[in-house]
């Protein structure tokens, strides 16, 4: 189980976090620079507003405090799997690795524990794969108990702690809670392990509290909006932690927020069923009606998508019935079950989850031998209830109430399997109402989609027609305020407003299901399937066009409204003209065959990205000659330097790293370069579309002769060695990518094609000072050598426009490098587009050669018309120009 892109960007913003928070030493120095680089300063206006990001807020002092938010379904503990990788990366190794994992609930407690427990979970599997299989997951009472719990344990594996919230809060009336807080015997050991320093008053060392505060942990608080009280910040301030991270789909107002995931890219990459198709009917009876059939569709796709795909999905039904209010016994779960049962429905079909009666505990609703398919709650379904065969969400209340789903509308949103079914209507979710105060009903839809990280956009919404009233009908309701009811079986021949009226339930659940049968329902039913069909086609092509400016979407979440600068009007007509060329790629049939799932995604030229030159490399085949003999002798730490403001350099003793040598070089030589290799391959990151088998083979082989002196000091000097290797592979993967590129390009596979369009608008966080012939209103901001070159190339006569190419937001370069931005676009009057990449005299480098050689290949196959020039400040480099030359050649353009 590999990172979503989405999810990957969450853990590159934590790397990148991190190295902030290792440059300045301080939480909220870090913090404020990181989003100051990404956003712009932080100012408070007059009016209340402000700009880039509030200050860090210090919740938890003595900790690093920071939050991801993640909407609901988007995977947020497979995320936190991978990032306890990059924080534990980023500590001294010496340290131990525990984790306290914060849960809300007693079922997601469960839910937590036996995923990151069981082998074959993907969780565990990238845990262990991250954490070379040293990784033990304990529970309050294996704790407690001390199993397998020891001061030797804490320093050769990742130990995670599961705890719910009540476990570590001190509360006096819950005796249980109180024995992590008390002596304990079975964890004697740890006696003169703790920390005396960081006992809590009035406890004993070897309380359980006291050992977890003694290790410093990471602590991740999942669902973390519901530990923002006095007690719950209490709580973490006991556990002592070196940093908090807060996994939720709605942060507080005093969360740091460091990472924001779009709800449209879950969309993009199957995590959801989107949009909400939302119908409101006139009775109750209709909604059990529509949802009876309905489900019976959705099941017969199912087992049609099946036969195809191999996936089974059994679609399960949410039957909401309506609380108890004011001491009135309204349609409660008891009373539904028994009206389902009527309709001889099987009883074990039917299952009930409310508070105080749960049904399904212990039942695997995913199995392919489970018979559920109707669950009956109330609200129940909170956070940590997952089941991603739910699809229709029914409420039963009543008519004159608003439908309230704003605790389980989540609970039907995450999509089986993670894949885009073939069959549209199993890529939705449904919302089956009867309220006359539907208005209220979609306040509270929106209300829910946004306490699970989506928007009102993500819905779409429906009310069946009002019937037409007879002349008596209308002179009752407008005279006398009464609705016509249903004749039924009480004392006065009506149904009371709170009865279900099976009688006017038109389903038969013994109608075999049959691939015959497909489409043919009621016509209410036939309507929202076909509204469902057209709002999810248009959905889908939304979010696979979705490719939103990260920048804007930043700039909104922290409540700024981005400004949009424009194309300025005499370029308007031009540019719409224009595309500029980018290089694809020609797919093979046979991997066109191989790798897409859905015919309507079969390209034969595909846009060129440089993994794609990377297909057939084998990296433990390449050469290991690798030069560590320049690499330095000693550690150093980057700390900051108030008084000058600048990251500086201290010296760091490797005193600390004594206990790991000595671990290391007491085991067998096979075993210590084992150990050797999993320290290195841990902290090498992310090295995709290079596997981790393949990696951890190369660094083997790297290491294979080590004696005790270079072990010794592989161990103190580990990030040079890491930089090392790490540049060596991309070395050989640019080799590799650079060798298939000209094969393609020679053979005519790699061609260059019109690609990119100038957006209309575009944010601009820095702009720059005003330049003549612009694209835009505003260009991004410029050092003094990029403002230098413009200016001079803007004064000529034969410039028509000019534009700041910016970085992972313009137009890239693709090829056997990874993207590259030129700096500035320009168009002359004689219709040639000229790049040009600036470079500082100290920047003559492979790196350099490289982009300018891709950059000439690419004038070359685009056409006479389009130019890539290089220019350095005043050094003369081959095939480049000086900030000098440069003007008199695009002059002569």
């Amino acid at each position: 189980m590999e990172l979503k892109p989405y999810q990957q960007q969450v853990i590159n913003d934590l790397d990148e976090f991190l190295e902030y928070l290792n440059t300045f030493q301080d939480s909220a120095k870090a913090f404020n620079q990181f989003w100051e680089d990404k956003v712009g300063k932080y100012q408070a206006n007059l009016d209340g507003s402000y700009s880039g990001m509030r200050p860090y807020k210090n919740n938890i002092p003595g900790a690093t405090h920071i939050a991801i938010k993640v909407p609901t379904a988007g995977g947020k503990t497979f995320i936190a799997c991978n990032a306890l990788h990059s924080i534990f990366k980023s500590f001294d190794v010496t340290r131990p690795k525990a984790v306290v994992w914060l849960v809300p609930w007693s079922n997601l407690l469960q839910q937590t524990a036996g995923h990151l427990s069981n082998p074959t979970h993907p969780y565990r599997e990238k845990l262990n794969a991250l954490f070379g299989n040293r990784v033990e997951v304990f529970e309050k009472e294996e704790l407690l108990q001390g199993a397998g719990f020891n001061p030797t344990s804490t320093k050769e594996q990742l130990n995670i702690f599961v705890f719910n919230f009540s476990s570590i809060r001190i509360n006096s009336t819950k005796k249980d809670d109180r024995k992590v807080y008390e002596q304990n015997g079975a964890l004697e050991q740890f006696r003169g392990f703790v920390d005396k320093d960081s006992v809590i008053d009035d406890t004993d060392e070897t309380a359980l509290i006291n050992v977890i505060r003694s290790l410093n942990p990471v602590v991740v608080v999942d669902e973390s909006h519901n530990a923002e009280s006095v007690l719950s910040v209490e709580m973490l301030n006991n556990l002592n932690p070196s940093m908090v991270l807060d996994l939720t789909a709605t942060p507080k107002e005093n969360s740091n927020i460091i990472s924001f995931v779009n709800a449209m890219a879950l969309k993009k990459e199957h995590m959801v069923k989107l949009p909400v198709i939302v119908y409101n009917h006139h009775k109750k009876e209709e909604v059990i009606t529509s949802a009876l059939h309905l489900q019976r569709q959705l099941e017969l796709l199912a087992i049609e998508e099946e036969k195809v795909t191999g996936k089974y999905i059994r679609p399960i039904i949410l039957f909401q019935a309506q609380s108890n209010i004011k001491g009135k016994d309204n349609t409660t779960y008891i009373h539904i079950k028994e009206q389902l049962t009527k309709l001889r429905i099987p009883e074990e079909q039917i299952k009930i989850k409310v508070s105080g009666l749960d049904e399904l505990k212990g039942i695997n609703l995913m199995a392919k031998d489970c018979e559920v398919r109707y669950i009956i709650t109330v609200n129940a379904l909170k956070e940590g209830w997952d089941c991603p065969n739910a699809y229709i969400l029914a409420s039963l209340a009543d008519k004159s109430s608003a439908v309230d789903v704003e605790q389980i509308l989540g609970r039907v949103l995450r999509q089986p399997h993670v894949t885009k079914h073939q069959s549209p209507l199993l890529n939705l979710s449904f919302v089956l109402s009867a309220s006359s105060k539907f208005q209220e009903t979609l306040d509270n839809i929106v209300k829910a989609l946004q306490d699970s990280g989506f928007s009102k956009e993500d819905y779409y919404a429906e009310e069946e027609p009002e019937v037409e009233l007879t002349n008596n009908e209308v002179l009752q309701q407008e005279l006398f305020g009464t609705s016509p009811v249903s004749s039924g079986n009480s004392e006065d021949g009506k149904v009371p407003v709170d009865e279900i009226n099976i009688d006017e339930i038109d389903f038969d659940p013994n109608v075999e299901l049959d691939s015959n049968q497909i489409g043919s329902t009621t016509d209410i039913v036939k309507q929202i399937t076909q509204k469902g069909e057209s709002e999810g086609k248009s959905f889908e092509q939304k979010a696979e066009s979705y490719t939103e400016d990260n920048t804007d979407y930043l700039l909104r979440e922290i409540g700024k409204q981005p400004k949009k600068y424009r194309i300025e009007d005499p370029f308007v007509d031009v540019v719409n003209d224009l595309a500029i060329p980018q290089f694809y790629r020609k797919v093979p049939a046979d991997e066109l065959h191989d790798t897409i799932m859905f015919e309507e995604l079969k390209q034969e030229e595909q846009l060129l990205n440089r993994n794609s030159l990377l297909k057939g490399f084998k990296l433990a085949s390449k050469s290991t000659e690798i030069n560590f003999d320049d690499t330095a002798t000693e550690v150093f730490q980057v700390d900051y330097n108030e008084s000058k403001h600048t990251a500086t350099k201290q010296k760091v003793s490797i005193r600390a790293k004594a206990i790991l040598v000595d671990t290391i070089l007491a085991k067998p030589k096979e075993n210590q370069i084992k150990d050797i290799t999993q320290l290195i391959v841990r902290k090498l990151g992310d090295m995709t579309p290079i596997s981790h088998e393949d990696i951890t083979k190369y660094v083997t082989r790297v290491f294979e002769d080590l004696n005790n002196d270079q072990i010794r000091d592989i161990i103190n000097n580990e990030f040079l060695y890491i930089s090392k290797i790490k540049a060596k592979v991309r070395e050989l993967e640019s080799e590799y990518a650079r060798e298939q590129f000209q094969k393609l390009l020679d053979t005519n596979n790699i061609l260059v094609k019109p690609s990119f369009k100038f957006p209309n608008e575009l944010t601009q966080i820095s702009p720059s000072i005003a330049i003549d012939k612009s694209l835009y209103e505003a260009e991004a901001s410029m050092n003094g050598f990029e403002q230098e070159v413009i200016m001079n190339i803007a004064s000529l006569e034969n410039v028509a426009f000019w534009h700041r190419n910016v970085e992972k937001r313009g137009f890239a370069l693709n090829g056997f490098e990874s993207n590259h931005y030129p700096d500035f676009i320009i168009f002359t009057r004689n219709g040639n587009l000229i790049l040009i990449e600036t470079k500082g005299d100290h920047l003559d480098n492979d790196e350099s050669r490289a982009k300018n050689l891709l950059g000439k290949k690419w004038a070359e196959k685009a056409g006479d018309n389009f130019k890539y020039f290089m220019v350095f400040q005043k050094k003369e480099v081959p095939d480049t120009y000086t900030a000098q030359s440069i003007t008199e050649i695009v002059r002569m353009l």
